[in-house]
């Protein structure tokens, strides 16, 4: 499955909430002070800041200067005009610095647990529209090891995923030849090493994982730690990536729904390149969880 058929990337989340509530209220202020406001605005006039910089100062804090005050105004216009600084501070961090994200399932043990609260850099590949995630400006592409969030591309239509976010680890990228059989990993025809460790021993929500074989994939320049079931082998697969789109598993092979059930990841879909734990909580807090990792 490929980018045609997948559903549309919009999704009513928190940033497109922040989206709503800042339009809003921006529309709330400026009618007020087109139509109800005007005497008081003058009261405060700002000869020292040309026009262009009165208009980019009320559309950061919704107000021509710092001593406007809104205190004579209805509620709805004081709110939106107190609110409006900080939401859009966190609505500009989130949308083109760094998201936070929790992971909800084992599917990337062992390298990230449930409850693991994961930072997402939002301009690793460059610089995208927020909540429509379309590319201004491209810095790099993706690479084999990389550990993104997307938004699942639900092709199947499922309503359950639809606007879900999904963190997999990029194996794939486009033009490359994926085989994944009994365990094994091969991209373009070469056989990618492994490294065994002692049986994994698993905590909280991942202890069903305990006695799993516990590998390190040395997948090019990212090798990284991954989880095999001891009694049977996780779903195969051989597939060319297209272009404009990267192959996705997760670390935890035979727990994971991924590239290899329901097809790739178009580039448009990544969201960002997850980068560090900021904080855990499953059964209990771990603050030994917080780092970056592999």
């Amino acid at each position: 499955m490929t980018l045609e058929n997948a559903s549309p990337f919009f999704a009513w989340d928190v940033s497109s909430y922040l989206a709503l509530f800042l339009i809003t209220a921006f529309m709330i202020v400026s009618l007020d002070h087109l139509f109800f406001n005007k005497a008081e605005s003058s009261q405060h006039p700002t000869p020292d800041k040309t026009g262009f910089a009165k208009f980019v100062y009320f559309v950061l804090f919704l107000r021509f200067n710092k001593n406007e005050k809104y205190a004579n105004r209805p509620k709805m216009v004081q709110w939106s005009a107190e609110f409006f600084p900080v939401l859009l501070l966190i609505f500009l961090l989130r949308g083109f610095i760094v998201e936070p994200f929790r992971i909800p399932s084992n599917s990337m043990m062992p390298t990230l647990l449930t409850g693991d609260f994961i930072l997402v850099s939002k301009f690793n590949y460059g610089i995208s529209i927020p909540v429509l995630n379309k590319k201004l400006i491209e810095f790099e592409k993706p690479k084999r090891g990389d550990v993104i969030v997307f938004r699942y591309p639900n092709y199947e239509k499922n309503d359950k995923y639809q606007g879900a976010d999904f963190i997999k680890r990029i194996v794939g990228i486009q033009g490359d030849e994926v085989v994944y059989h009994a365990d094994q990993l091969r991209v373009n025809g070469v056989k990618i090493a492994y490294e065994d460790f002692k049986d994994y021993q698993g905590v909280e929500s991942g202890t069903d994982m305990t006695g799993f074989k516990h590998k390190r994939e040395l997948l090019e320049a990212n090798p990284h730690d991954i989880l095999l079931d001891p009694n049977r082998a996780s779903r195969g697969v051989k597939a060319t990536v297209p272009a404009g789109h990267y192959f996705v598993m997760g670390d935890n092979r035979s727990r994971s729904s991924d590239s290899r059930f329901w097809g790739f990841v178009p580039e448009s879909y990544i969201v960002g390149k997850a980068f560090g734990i900021w904080m855990h909580y499953d059964d209990s807090l771990k603050f030994e969880r917080i780092g970056s990792f592999d």
